[in-house]
This record gives C-alpha cells, sequence and structure tokens, in this order.
C-alpha cells in the first residue's frame, strides 16, 4: 500500500488538474438518440487524441483542444417521466390495446432516451474552454433538417388546437353570460308574480355542465400552452456550461488512493492464493 501510494502520488504531482462543467438539456421529438451520439463521437475523437478535427468540431485551438479530457452525458432520471408519458401513449392508442400494455410492461421498456432532461458533463485540464462548446454541441440537433421540419409540424398543430380551444372557451362565456341574462329576466317576471321555478335541476344542470365544460377548456388551453413552450425549440438549454469549470476534487480522483488500494487488492488476492495453495497441498496428502 505505501509502494502504490508513492506511486500514485508522483502521477498526481505529475498530473494537471482536472475541471468539469455541466450542461443541462431538455429534449424533444425524440433527438435524445442523437445527442446520444453525437456526446460519443466527441468522446472517441478525445479517446483517439484526433486534436485536428476536435479544433474544426468545436472551432477552438489547438491548446484548448488537447485539453479536453472527457464527454459524459446520462439522463436526470424522474419517475413521473415514465408515468406521464405512459398516461400519453394510453390516451393514443384503443382501450384493448391499452389493457395488454401493462405499465411495469411499459417502465421495462423505458430508456436512458426516453427521460426529458439529460446532463451533459466535459472534463478538461483547462477551466475556461467550456462556454466555447455549449453551441455546436446543441446547433448539431437543433440544425438536423428532420428534428425541424417536426417541430414546425407540431408548432403549426399546437397552435390550431389553441386557437380551437380559444374559441370554444369564447363561446362557452358568451352562452353563461347568455344563461345569466336569461334568469335574471326570469327573476324579474318572478317579482312581477309570474309563477317560474327556477330551482328546476334541469336548469341547475345547465348551469353545472357549462361550468364544467369551462373548466376542461381551460385545463386543456394550459396544457397546451405548456407543450408549445417546451417544443418551441428542439433542444431546450435550461443551463449552459458555466465559463469557468470547477476544479474535480474527491479521494476517489486522487491516483495516490486509487493505485494504494489497488496493491491492497493485489496483495490480500496473493495472500489469498497462498493460503489456497497450502490447503490444497494438505488436502492431497
Amino acid at each position: 500500500m505505501v509502494i502504490g501510494a508513492g506511486l500514485g502520488l508522483i502521477i498526481d504531482v505529475k498530473e494537471d488538474k482536472k475541471y468539469g462543467s455541466n450542461l443541462l438539456v431538455q429534449t424533444n421529438f425524440d433527438s435524445a438518440r442523437q445527442l446520444y451520439n453525437n456526446v460519443e463521437f466527441y468522446n472517441n475523437l478525445v479517446k483517439q487524441e484526433n486534436i485536428p478535427l476536435l479544433v474544426k468540431t468545436f472551432n477552438i485551438n489547438e491548446e484548448e483542444a488537447k485539453s479536453l479530457q472527457k464527454f459524459i452525458i446520462e439522463p436526470v432520471e424522474n419517475s413521473n417521466d415514465i408515468v406521464t408519458t405512459y398516461d400519453e401513449l394510453i390516451l393514443s392508442i384503443d382501450t384493448l390495446t391499452a389493457k395488454s400494455f401493462t405499465f411495469l410492461d411499459f417502465k421495462k421498456s423505458f430508456t436512458k432516451y426516453d427521460y426529458k432532461v439529460h446532463n451533459l458533463e466535459v472534463k478538461a485540464t483547462k477551466n475556461d474552454v467550456f462556454s466555447k462548446l455549449d453551441e455546436v454541441i446543441i446547433s448539431s440537433i437543433t440544425e438536423n433538417s428532420y428534428f425541424n421540419k417536426l417541430k414546425e409540424l407540431t408548432n403549426e398543430n399546437l397552435n390550431r388546437t389553441d386557437k380551437l380551444l380559444r374559441k370554444n372557451l369564447s363561446q362557452t362565456d358568451s352562452l353563461h353570460n347568455l344563461y345569466k341574462k336569461v334568469l335574471l329576466e326570469e327573476a324579474k317576471s318572478v317579482s312581477q308574480g309570474t309563477n317560474i321555478d327556477l330551482g328546476s335541476s334541469k336548469q341547475n344542470n345547465k348551469e353545472l355542465d357549462l361550468f364544467s365544460t369551462s373548466l376542461k377548456l381551460n385545463k386543456e388551453l394550459k396544457a397546451v400552452s405548456v407543450e408549445k413552450s417546451e417544443k418551441s425549440e428542439v433542444v431546450n438549454v435550461i443551463s449552459n456550461f458555466q465559463p469557468i469549470g470547477y476544479e474535480i476534487k474527491g479521494v476517489s480522483k486522487y491516483k495516490f488512493v486509487q493505485v494504494a488500494l489497488l496493491a491492497l487488492g493485489l496483495m490480500i488476492l496473493y495472500l489469498l492464493g497462498g493460503m489456497l495453495n497450502r490447503y490444497l497441498n494438505k488436502y492431497k496428502k
């Protein structure tokens, strides 16, 4: 362990400090898979030390390209994403199919690409390179003609639905106002001696129906407004890379700890191997 820690310490002293920064995005139109593929491509360039292509891809200088160490992307796991996506699926298919496709089956088929929000972390030996990366990473998705076509069609449908819901809500409000005027007129007739049953269940039901319709339309309109705001772009940036990255620290990040633990593990395996060998020799005799 002492020898391992010593070797690891030498590596730590010679090794450059590492910095990290995070990009948080929300993907739409099933663009997450493409984002993951792009990040894997960037990571392969780093592993292969393809500096010229890194320089060209991110429009950075050679020193900045050499400082890039790793690209990591993972979903921000949220169980609510699974539930809402399942609800949307059930509403879009017929009842018979829905019965044969349980929530547990859906949950098993739910992949990392299906989550809404994803966290991209970049590690580098320079702490000021990160702000030059996010625009390239995002534009690699947003400039895709297929995703832009989906965005255009989706927003056209949402605008059409929004317009129709507002029109229906306006008509419902007009009917509600008209109904109130009729009730006022009937109330005047009662005060003048005409016998009209204002407490009839039929009249109450009409008012309740109008109220329920108005609530339903408002709820649907709110949902459409939220969807419009979310799907106005192929990729919504929740938070950009920090201009100055944070220093990556922690005991597990230091080589002297890792090498010392590795040496300890090898020593234990060696001792156990010797004990096993002696046991087998005794057993043989």
